[in-house]
């Protein structure tokens, strides 16, 4: 495997962003109103919509964060598609989560419920009544947003056509949990976080900063770190790495865009997640892992294909040969592309 810097490098950049619309859609738990942000493109034409389901941090532009894989003349084209993305339930990008203001205008904080990824797709089937769409020519998500292409081929088999879930796994391991256990407690020990609930103005920055370290280690494989940065020196200082600079700007970049507890809500939820389906005889399934993925690894996609088939369904997993870890689902448009336009060509 060899490394394209300017592919690495590419994933850094920060492209605008699109504008949400807000749909509300009732009640959820303790919460008596739901907002949900989303994004459109494309034409819906009765029976060419697809589904794109976020990631961990991410939001609905997913033309944004996707790009490689999502729109005009992209694999998932939206000249030819009707392309719906929202934000989940419990994120802080739009839709209802615990920065929410409750009807008193205090924030939600430790009272906010504990979110499920069945709740983020219940959450995403009210919007898709809302919107009139009957059925999804496919459901596409990586990594959190696979779980949640596989939660609607769980609750609504009937109105998925295909699946395509990449760099994801049927329930996370011990090595996942802790991963994600040793960012939550970053925040949790923060003194600033008050039990979760913490004043808007003053949150837990530096347990969030460091929760976002911990991330930014488990996305990346050794060799693409050990290729970036090796054991350079920062330029302008000699007591400091280059990838101790780069882990501390990610880190406190994250804390202007993100809440630490809607990272606590949704990692708890991918936590505590495994794929239990019903009969899937009427959906098809294309999973994609990438070699070097330590954090998602190839064989978490043969145990989903192989799970898929054990429900009835068809079920392809392709196994990508890139260097770029965890992150290859968002670097790669070429080699996962292709396999996606041949599974929506079939």
């Amino acid at each position: 495997m060899t490394i394209d810097p300017g592919l690495f490098q590419e994933n850094e950049r920060t492209a605008p962003g699109g504008t949400n619309q807000f749909l509300t859609v009732g009640p959820w738990k303790s919460i008596p109103e739901v907002i949900v942000a989303y994004q459109t493109w494309g034409t819906f034409t009765g029976d060419n919509a697809v589904l794109v389901c976020h990631a961990l941090t991410s939001d609905a532009n997913c033309t944004q964060w996707w790009d490689r894989l999502v729109g005009p003349g992209r694999p998932i084209d939206t000249d030819q598609f009707f392309v719906v993305c929202s934000n989940v339930i419990g994120g802080c990008q739009g839709t209802t989560g615990p920065a929410s203001l409750d009807p008193n205008g205090q924030p939600w904080g430790s009272r906010f419920p504990q979110v499920t990824v069945a709740d983020m797709v219940e959450i995403q089937v009210r919007l898709a009544d809302a919107l009139k769409i009957p059925r999804w020519q496919l459901v596409a998500g990586g990594s959190m947003g696979g779980m949640q292409a596989l939660e609607w081929a769980t609750q609504q088999p009937e109105r998925v056509k295909r699946v395509f879930c990449a760099a994801s796994a049927f329930a996370h391991s011990a090595m996942q949990i802790g991963f994600n256990e040793t960012a939550r407690q970053a925040i949790l020990r923060d003194p600033k976080f008050r039990g979760g609930d913490y004043a808007p103005n003053d949150p837990p920055t530096a347990g969030l900063a460091v929760a976002r370290m911990v991330g930014h280690l488990s996305f990346l494989s050794g060799a693409a770190l050990e290729h970036k940065f090796g054991r350079q020196m920062q330029p302008g200082t000699e007591s400091q790495f280059a990838v101790e600079s780069y882990l501390n700007y990610q880190g406190d970049k994250f804390t202007k865009r993100f809440d630490a507890n809607s990272l606590l809500t949704v990692t708890r939820a991918i936590d505590r997640w495994e794929w239990q389906p019903g009969p899937l005889e009427t959906t098809e399934f294309l999973f994609v892992s990438f070699t070097s993925d330590t954090l998602y690894p190839p064989e978490q996609a043969d145990r989903l294909t192989e799970i898929a088939r054990c429900h009835g369904a068809k079920a392809t997993h392709v196994s990508v040969d890139l260097p770029y870890g965890h992150d290859a689902f968002l670097l790669d448009g070429e080699l996962q592309g292709k396999a996606l336009r041949e599974f929506l060509g079939s």
